[in-house]
């Protein structure tokens, strides 16, 4: 039997119900619209947490992310951005306080896709019929990791209330700025939930949310660079995209790549061999190696807390390590194990590292610029808690190791110890976002590549691009 309740939003959204309370004690199948300046609550039997492990996927047990009744970050869905995606609108938000990622109050956007018909709408009811809104319920990218996308039926209804007929919510949309910021046509009108002030996803950053970039221009990267090395003397650099393709210039080694291969999951990241050959390493662990370079071990296939995003080679060539986004470090051949920041607390994501020249030692770097260092790798300074426009995306080694440089996804470059300051791509137009940096192995200066595979070199030869 359906019932309606109708309030006021000022006086429901203004008090200091919490989302996840309200959500878990409405008998309802997810599904809430608030319209205009009275909010309807139309309640159907079932609960949200019953419907997700029903419908968001059949093989995720009741205890799994996925059936945890909450919905995916959208940087998650959207290609690393965080941005509603396309075809989807902002339908209302929530506040969370005292969170730590945000340094006092997060923001929380729900995306909900547009509707192509109304079928569904009308009397009172703000959502189409499933078959309208051109999304599917299921787990987000990783599967039962993943929060859900596409399952509810919900809105608080502060955004785009001239949009009177929505679909499921798709995504949502985090950040550390008021939503009225990030999409005007939002009110001021509070909703919130301080339980979810600890969510995290390996994408999210602080960063103002910003649009996906116009379509790429590159077709030998698809705009989907992920990183770039030196070669051995520093006469070249090969740049690697997310699909497996190596991409070589001046004398850097082209001895084969992935990229006619299916990836169980995508690649992040390359290091190179002194002794010659390279490897590469997919998010999932997976580690593929090419020339001179020999296999000592990978995590595909085994249970990882956080994606890989990173790989150093030790200087004997006869071993490598790995690091994923919460800190962990993983050791394979004649690599050491000097320390990680796996089970410790991060403010943000790691997105990098790089080993001291010696190879008894490494840096980790984080997206708000905080530096990790273990070993004999010594820690010369960092960005944390300071105030970055971008995040840091990459981290390279001077290379007497006295110092470091870090990369913002704008080009700002930063210099600690005896790094150099060469230049930057910062306050310039970028088609792309720069997404890692390489160092020649004998002289100071830096190379940047953007994510259509564009260079930038600063004190170091261009020797060609893809962008």
């Amino acid at each position: 039997m359906t019932a309606t309740l109708v309030e006021r939003a000022s006086g429901f959204l203004g008090s200091k119900l919490s989302r996840r309370s309200f959500i878990n004690r409405s008998a309802y199948a997810g599904s809430a619209v608030a319209i205009g300046s009275g909010l309807d609550l139309v309640l159907r039997p079932g609960t949200a947490y019953g419907l997700v492990c029903t419908c968001g996927n059949g093989s995720c047990s009741c205890g799994s992310t996925c059936c945890a009744g909450y919905t995916e970050f959208c940087c998650s869905v959207n290609g690393g951005y965080n941005y509603c995606p396309t075809n989807t609108m902002m339908g209302g938000w929530w506040k969370a306080d005292n969170s730590s990622f945000c340094g006092g109050p997060r923001y929380y956007m729900d995306c909900n896709a547009t509707c192509q018909c109304s079928t569904g709408c009308g009397n009172g009811w703000g959502f189409c019929e499933p078959g309208c809104d051109g999304v599917n319920c299921g787990c987000g990218p990783n599967g039962c990791d993943s929060y859900v996308t596409g399952c509810f039926q919900f809105r608080y209804g502060q955004c785009n209330q001239d949009i009177d007929c929505i679909g499921r919510i798709v995504c949502r949309v985090v950040a550390c700025v008021p939503p009225w910021e990030v999409d005007p046509s939002c009110t001021t009108t509070n909703a919130q939930d301080n339980g979810t002030a600890e969510q995290n996803a390996a994408c999210w950053t602080t960063a103002f949310p910003s649009p996906a970039p116009l379509p790429c221009s590159s077709a030998l990267t698809n705009c989907q660079t992920v990183g770039v090395a030196s070669s051995v003397d520093g006469a070249g650099y090969g740049i690697i995209t997310s699909f497996g393709r190596l991409i070589a210039y001046g004398d850097f080694p082209n001895d084969g790549d992935e990229s006619s291969q299916a990836l169980a999951e995508p690649m992040v990241g390359m290091a190179v061999r002194q002794q010659g050959g390279y490897y590469l390493v997919a998010s999932d662990g997976g580690i593929f190696a090419f020339g001179g370079a020999q296999f000592y071990g990978s995590m595909g296939g085994q249970h990882l807390n956080k994606p890989m995003v990173g790989m150093a080679t030790t200087t004997t060539g006869l071993g490598y390590w790995c690091v994923a986004s919460d800190g962990g470090i993983f050791a394979f051949g004649d690599a050491q194990f000097y320390g990680s920041m796996g089970g410790q607390h991060l403010n943000q994501p790691i997105v990098g590292m790089v080993a001291s020249p010696s190879g008894h030692g490494y840096w980790c770097v984080a997206s708000d610029g905080g530096i990790f260092a273990f070993g004999d790798a010594q820690f010369y300074g960092s960005m944390g808690g300071q105030h970055l426009n971008k995040p840091i995306v990459g981290i390279a080694s001077t290379p007497m190791g006295h110092g470091y440089w870090c990369v913002a996804s704008d080009g700002g470059i930063f210099a600690f110890g005896d790094a150099q300051f060469y230049g930057s791509m910062g306050g310039q137009h970028l088609n792309q976002p720069v997404v890692g940096m390489a160092s020649p192995p004998t002289t100071q200066g830096y190379w940047l590549v953007a994510r259509d595979g564009g260079i930038f070199t600063f004190n170091t030869p261009f020797l060609g691009s893809a962008g």
